[in-house]
């Protein structure tokens, strides 16, 4: 019997009709698997994955395969964006394995959960140099039964490898030690593309905030230019929807021109800020059109009727990836005027033999940017394209709500909305914040993951972490004191129900949530940055913004327990270098006294990356260890007072005066 007919998740509701006897992930599945002495066979994917759905039309749809499993396994079926600690285990058991990873996860495990062997996509049928899955099935089965002991040797040094933690011992890294690593970074950085060298590319946001602050801390131009490039380039190529809006997840080439079709809500949270941030530093109209077209598509395709965020658009339509998005020459010709048809197609790449199987991926790599009056005849083209695009059959939606990856729009979106100038973008933020933190929240604790009135819960680390930084940053612009104490009461639940003494760092799951083999402890970014790097940001920003002794304490704390694993592979701790980048250089801004406004608007236009910002009405009180306790009470007229650690400068009563001292003591700040 298939159970996935009552599941919440968009991604198992595709699989409900599947011949194979699928459970959804628990305690009831691995019973079952007990009580018929099977092994399990579990798979692990989400909505919008390519693969996931290849390997599910050849053999999970097949009632021949379908036999073949319900015969030897108990099969459970996972969305890794619903149960991201069960994909993460089982994932790391597949990299203990020897192989790289990848999405359709396929593991084979015993009664009690606990992984022995596995792969990723199998074919129906021998190809690709890849077994075919029946046989796969077949001989696991045999070995599970026939050889116990080899099955035990694999399951007990995997297992001993997952009990593992990234953790390290704890210690200090300093600025010059920030400044090695920036150089070292800016040398991976491909030269003529930007990104990461090599193919496949991916965004990387955690990565490209450390360059852009490592820039910033330094003054290293070569840096600066490298940070620019690849925002570029990605907004040129082919990975950003030129019609739509938005970022593809990665580009399977060195160019950004081919994407993996799939639109994730984390890629494009990440990269809305970034792109805000390289337009504040380059003024190019290039970066604030991607960062509008970002906030464009959110609305038109990604916001639920509540006000929050959806997950993910799905790469394929009509069973073929990328259909909804490539473009013949013809279908241009038929849209636009044959003037337009042709100067179009110059700019944007599209030919009769076509760049992508046959077909265009609208870009810019070759064009490039253009003049304003050039580019506003574009944009009217663009929008009759549009206008045709919406009669195609739509990409797949997968409209579950996750606290965690609307936490880090949420923050985007407010960072972005003053950079860039646009106060609606900060009421989309609050409106997705009250969803979250009112219909996805039981008694100051956090779910993870909401659709049609079903709550995953408890939520995770990283749920809580993303929704922390979110409230602050709201708090920031706002003052409104709710956001602050939601900021303190999720701080206080990670530190209760995450926080690992032993280790120094965050687990994923709460104490007391069901228990897997293992309790994951990652601290490494993955596609979304670790919670322990928001976390250790959230807390130093909370740090500044109070400057009470218990959260400057603990936000110095847990950076030293955490510098330790960032030492040994920096490039997959970038999250926690940037807070400790900030602990290190940025400055807390408090804007006091009547008619404070320019000092205010002045102070929230710094990039968010070197301070934190709190406005102080009339009647609030600050704590008796601030160091600007004195000086802020004393005075009863606009003033803003820019302090680094516990000491804080003279008062500054007008905006230029403002971003003088602000360049003055960052330039003091990086030179430590």
């Amino acid at each position: 019997m298939n159970r996935l007919k009552e599941a919440s998740s968009p991604y198992l509701l595709q699989h409900r009709d599947n011949p194979v006897h699928w459970w959804e992930w628990g305690p009831e599945a691995l019973a079952e698997a007990k009580r018929q002495g099977k092994p399990i066979l579990i798979s692990i994917g989400y909505a919008a994955c390519h693969w996931c759905h290849v390997m599910a039309h050849e053999s999970f749809e097949d009632p021949d395969v379908a036999v073949v499993m319900n015969e030897l396994f108990v099969n459970i079926k996972v969305d890794r964006e619903e149960r991201p600690d069960v994909d993460h285990v089982y994932m790391s058991a597949l990299h203990l394995l020897g192989e790289p990873g990848g999405w359709p996860l396929t593991m084979f495990l015993t009664p009690e959960g606990e992984p022995f062997w596995g792969g990723t996509y199998f074919p129906k049928e021998p190809r690709f140099g890849r077994p075919g899955f029946v046989g796969v099935l077949r001989e696991i089965s045999r070995l599970y039964h026939a050889e116990p002991e080899r099955i035990l040797k694999n399951r007990d040094a995997i297992k001993q490898h997952l009990a593992r933690t990234d953790g390290s011992d704890s210690g200090t890294l300093g600025r010059d030690d920030l400044d090695r690593m920036g150089l070292r970074l800016t040398e991976l950085i491909d030269t003529e593309n930007g990104g990461l060298q090599g193919a496949p590319k991916f965004p990387n946001p955690p990565i490209l905030e450390y360059l852009f602050r490592y820039a910033r801390r330094t003054g290293d131009d070569e840096a600066k230019r490298r940070f620019l490039l690849t925002l570029e380039q990605m907004a040129l190529g082919g990975i950003h929807d030129h019609l739509g809006g938005g970022f593809a997840r990665y580009s399977v080439d060195e160019r950004w021109l081919v994407p993996h079709f799939e639109k994730m809500l984390y890629d494009n949270a990440q990269l809305l800020e970034l792109y805000a941030l390289a337009f504040v530093e380059s003024g190019r109209a290039l970066f604030r059109d991607a960062a509008e077209g970002i906030v464009t598509w959110l609305q038109r395709e990604m916001s639920t009727p509540k006000g929050a965020f959806a997950s993910s658009l799905d790469a394929d339509s009509e069973g073929e990836e990328g259909r909804f998005y490539v473009w013949s020459l013809a279908e241009i010709r038929e849209t636009l005027s044959e003037e337009d048809a042709a100067f179009f197609a110059k700019a944007y790449d599209i030919t009769e033999e076509g760049n992508f199987e046959g077909r265009n991926i609208l870009n810019r790599l070759i064009s490039g940017e253009a003049l304003p009056a050039v580019e506003e005849r574009l944009a009217i083209m663009r929008g009759k394209l549009l206008e045709r695009r919406a009669s195609r059959v739509r990409p797949g939606l997968d409209d579950k709500v996750l606290a965690d990856w609307n936490g880090l729009m949420i923050s985007s979106l407010v960072r972005a909305s003053f950079l860039l100038d646009r106060p609606d973008w900060m009421t989309l933020a609050a409106r997705a914040y009250r969803f979250v933190a009112e219909s996805m929240s039981r008694d100051g604790r956090l779910g993870h993951s909401w659709r049609g009135g079903a709550l995953i819960f408890p939520g995770f680390a990283l749920d809580h972490a993303a929704m922390m930084r979110a409230a602050l940053a709201l708090f920031e612009m706002t003052s409104e004191p709710a956001y602050l104490q939601d900021a303190q009461t999720w701080r206080d639940v990670l530190l209760a129900e995450y926080w690992v003494e032993e280790t120094g760092s965050l687990a994923m799951t709460a104490q007391g949530a069901d228990p897997l083999v293992v309790r994951p402890q990652p601290t490494q970014d993955d596609a979304v940055p670790n919670a322990n790097g928001i976390f250790a940001e959230a807390l130093v920003r909370l740090a500044q913004i109070t400057e009470t002794e218990h959260d400057l304490r603990r936000a110095s704390d847990i950076l030293s327990r955490l510098v330790g694993a960032a030492r040994s592979a920096p490039l997959g701790h970038t999250s926690i270098l940037n807070a400790l980048d900030l602990h290190l250089r940025g400055l807390s801004i408090l804007v006091t006294g009547n008619n404070a406004a320019a000092l205010f608007e002045t102070a929230l236009k710094i990039p968010y990356p070197d301070r934190s910002v709190r406005q102080l009405h009339m009647g609030e009180a600050l704590d008796d260890n601030h160091p600007a306790k004195a000086l802020a009470s004393s005075h009863t007229e606009a003033q803003a007072l820019i302090c680094a650690g516990m000491r804080c400068s003279l008062p500054v009563t007008d905006p230029e005066g403002l971003k003088a001292q602000v360049e003055e003591m960052l330039e003091i700040r990086g030179k430590g």
